[in-house]
């Protein structure tokens, strides 16, 4: 089972269950997300140029409708991204001779302005793409690319997603739609590696957010690892390791390697921060001030010892 394990973070299948129901709400969504889409794109380009715009429409489907709570499938980020990568693509295949850059310089220049627009959605990069390796129906509409088919296109698949999205009480589009309760001054402190994994669960529907990114996020909001106090004296082991509780650069492992014969000072090894690999020779009453709890490796993941 471990090898499987193993496997899995190395491509990096999640493991979150999803129902058959969400997962056939999903291919439904894009099966009438596109059939709008082509009825609109073949009143205006026809044969392989419809094809190849209704590509990356393609694309922003499966964003909408298979992940609808993801901040990529979010309205600003459909509409935003395919209109700036259209003007970008159509401007690059007008202006830019060569071929070969006229492609890349698209859709670099997308991502660029997508990501400072707040934006970001990868289809558009298929958008801006689109302009530029078209055939000549596509060249000849110019800057109408821009309106007609993508602006209507966009309309279309919004317009979808959101009548569809909103039949389906578990799915929330846009994001915002349906906002829970705050939960206002309540702790979180005792919830646990499970009881995300389940939370996760009940959602019922793709979340884009790895298990291991939610913990990292829960970990920095709740300030988990950053106890006001210091462990005992007594707790300071030979060969464990402890933390400072530090944010950001400054957090720091340091692993206690050996002790004086009357075990009143301690030599240590910092495993993680500054002056890593780096080692030290101080009291462990100097250490136990230093050190705010325990930690060990989890994962590749350095995970905060419950006592």
């Amino acid at each position: 089972m471990s090898v499987v394990k193993t496997l899995r973070g190395i491509l990096g299948i999640e493991t979150v269950p999803v129902s058959h129901a969400e997962r056939i709400v999903s291919a439904i969504g894009g099966f009438a997300g596109i059939l709008g889409i082509l009825l609109v794109t073949n009143l205006f380009v026809s044969g392989n140029s419809a094809a190849l715009i209704v590509g990356s429409m393609g694309a922003s489907a499966v964003l909408v409708f298979g992940v609808p709570h993801g901040p990529l499938s979010q309205p600003w980020s459909v509409f935003a991204g395919h209109m700036v990568s259209a003007v970008i693509g159509v401007s690059c295949a007008k202006f830019i001779p060569d071929f070969f850059i006229a492609s890349s310089v698209a859709v670099g220049m997308a991502i660029g302005v997508m990501h400072y627009i707040r934006a970001i959605h990868p289809p558009g990069g298929a958008t801006a793409l689109s302009a530029v390796v078209g055939s000549t129906e596509v060249y000849d509409l110019g800057y109408q690319f821009v309106l007609t088919p993508v602006l209507l296109n966009v309309i279309v698949i919004l317009a979808v997603a959101v009548v569809f999205n909103s039949s389906f009480y578990w799915r929330r589009y846009p994001a915002w739609f349906q906002k829970t309760k705050a939960a206002g001054k309540e702790s979180y402190e005792n919830i646990s590696h499970g009881d995300l994994v389940y939370a996760l669960s009940e959602i019922d529907s793709y979340v884009d957010i790895s298990e291991k990114d939610l913990l990292r996020i829960y970990n920095i909001a709740t300030n988990r690892f950053a106890d006001a106090g210091h462990l005992h004296i007594s707790r300071i082991k030979l060969w464990h390791f402890y933390s400072n509780g530090a944010q950001g650069n400054n957090w720091s492992v340091r692993q206690l390697v050996d002790e004086d014969d009357d075990g009143k000072a301690v030599i240590y090894k910092t495993i993680v921060g500054p002056g890593i690999r780096s080692t030290g020779h101080v009291t462990r009453t100097d250490f136990a001030s230093w050190a705010k709890y325990e930690v060990e490796l989890v994962d590749e993941e350095w995970q905060r010892v419950e006592r």
